[in-house]
């Protein structure tokens, strides 16, 4: 009998959840360790923050399904991570603590033969002062409460706004000089351009995007070349052709470095100092690491065997300048090197660099979108570290059969850009792959000019609330639910 413990129960932590309950017998344990009650389908969220959807259509109780699964559940928070054991128990384990119920304030250790740490990231507000979700007019829309605070205070604007002469500015994008997740900051700022003119104030409101990419469309995956109706079209002259048509300024280069009310301060790469002023703002935070520890079977410190502010697994973290940067640094099996029954896929492994470019301000800070882990890639590196757990336990020795680089895995990003059934938009990019190969690929800037591919229009509207529900219905492990891709 062996023992799953997988911390997080987000898109990575909840997938291969589902697919080790699937495959295994009853007789070998899983176990979700997770602080959240809720499963949240997160790519919704844009549209809980524009007032178009309740919460309550995107998530659902995890305890339920988790014991009609079988699948053993523990709301609690993970303390510090014993790979060896130690001097009373000799086998791994993590130490937790209850967060929830008659059992809030509990420590346990929680032994495990196999441990996957899927915690996504710690949304790092307190890295940007005066950045904390529903305070100086700034909003967030990471998780499904945040989104909501967000509809509340964009629709107190837009009420403001109606049957007066006021105008207002609304400001969206990155709140950190290392933010990433641009995507969803871009998908925001479309659905409220476009809320704006459903309420008829569009007019009266001055709409900004402001980030950390030094290019529009960068996405913290360094921009792409996409095939577009035939064209081959840079993801920057896409984006810029989006904002445009819509009206939709733009600051580039910029690190916000502090929130005040209503007031962005920021660097730009020139090294200049600046501020945005607005009425509504949605600033993506940082993401870091959650400063877990690890501790060896005496007690000794070894956070450094685990940890580079996310999870060290087998990439190539050696030190090298960005134009000895290959896709061969990207991890394949996200196993940590030091301990191989310890996986971290998703947004949990630390990245051997960034994707983009990095770039510093005259002043020497460092201003560029980190990597994106998030989304499709966080599912299908949570399946292939499923599978090859399942196929060590069956065959009883280590199995890393199953292997994707995001150097060799394309992902495929629906970013909605207006709620409707009829008039309602998306935009869709495809990238193959995720990770520019710049060698196997030299003319179409590092991707596969057959695979990467974008389109504007209704229809991907129509896909994005299909995903929706489709991935809903997956999440909930009803009727053939792993027939649906990662």
């Amino acid at each position: 009998m062996s023992k799953i413990v997988i911390i997080g129960a987000g898109i990575s932590g909840h997938t291969a959840a589902a697919h080790l309950r699937r495959k295994l017998n009853k007789e070998h344990e899983v176990v979700v360790v997770s602080p959240n009650r809720n499963y949240q389908w997160v790519p919704s969220n844009i549209w809980v923050g524009i007032g178009r959807m309740k919460a309550e259509e995107l998530i659902f109780p995890l305890e339920p399904l988790y014991k009609r699964k079988g699948i053993g559940y523990k709301q609690a928070k993970v303390v510090s991570f014993h790979p060896e054991g130690n001097a009373t128990e000799t086998k791994p384990y993590v130490a937790v603590e209850y967060v929830f119920g008659a059992d809030q304030g509990k420590t346990e250790n929680v032994t495990y033969d196999y441990l996957i740490n899927a915690t996504g990231p710690k949304l790092a507000f307190d890295m940007t002062e005066g950045l904390n979700p529903g305070t100086n007019k700034a909003f967030s829309v990471c998780t499904y409460d945040h989104a909501q605070h967000a509809w509340h205070g964009l629709k107190d604007l837009i009420d403001q706004l109606k049957g007066s002469n006021k105008k207002a500015k609304v400001l969206i994008g990155t709140g950190h000089a290392k933010a990433t997740c641009q995507g969803a900051a871009f998908e925001y700022i479309l659905n409220v351009e476009k809320e704006l003119v459903r309420h008829g104030v569009r007019n009266q409101v001055e709409v900004t995007w402001i980030s950390n990419e030094n290019d529009l469309g960068d996405f913290g995956m360094d921009g792409m070349l996409l095939d577009y109706n035939g064209l081959n079209m840079r993801s920057k002259d896409m984006i810029e052709m989006i904002f445009e048509d819509r009206g939709i300024k733009w600051i580039l280069g910029a690190g916000v470095n502090k929130i005040e009310d209503g007031v962005a301060h920021y660097e730009n790469l020139e090294g200049e100092f600046k501020s945005e002023t607005y009425d509504f703002a949605m600033l993506i935070p940082a993401f870091s690491g959650h400063g877990f520890k690890g501790y060896d079977k005496n007690g000794a410190d070894i956070t450094d065997k685990l940890f580079k502010g996310f999870m060290i697994v087998d990439a190539d973290y050696t030190p090298k300048p960005y134009e000895e940067w290959t896709v061969q640094d990207w991890p394949e099996t996200y196993q940590n090197p030091s301990y191989k029954n310890i996986f971290a896929p998703g947004i949990a492994f630390a990245p051997p660099h960034s994707i983009s470019k990095p770039r510093k301000s005259k002043n020497g800070t460092d201003i560029f979108p980190a990597p994106p882990r998030t989304g499709m890639p966080s599912g299908i590196t949570a399946r292939l570290v499923a599978d090859n757990i399942i196929d060590s336990i069956k065959s009883g020795k280590e199995s890393l059969h199953h292997k994707g680089s995001m150097g060799n895995m394309g992902a495929a990003c629906i970013a909605s850009a207006g709620f409707g059934m009829t008039q309602g938009s998306g935009v869709s990019i495809t990238t193959y792959p995720i990770v520019p190969d710049y060698i196997k690929y030299p003319q179409t800037g590092g991707r596969d000019i057959n695979k990467t591919f974008g389109d504007i229009g209704l229809a991907g509207h129509w896909v994005k609330l299909s995903l929706h529900y489709a991935f809903l219905w997956k999440a909930k492990m009803r009727p053939f639910w792993w027939l649906i891709p990662e």
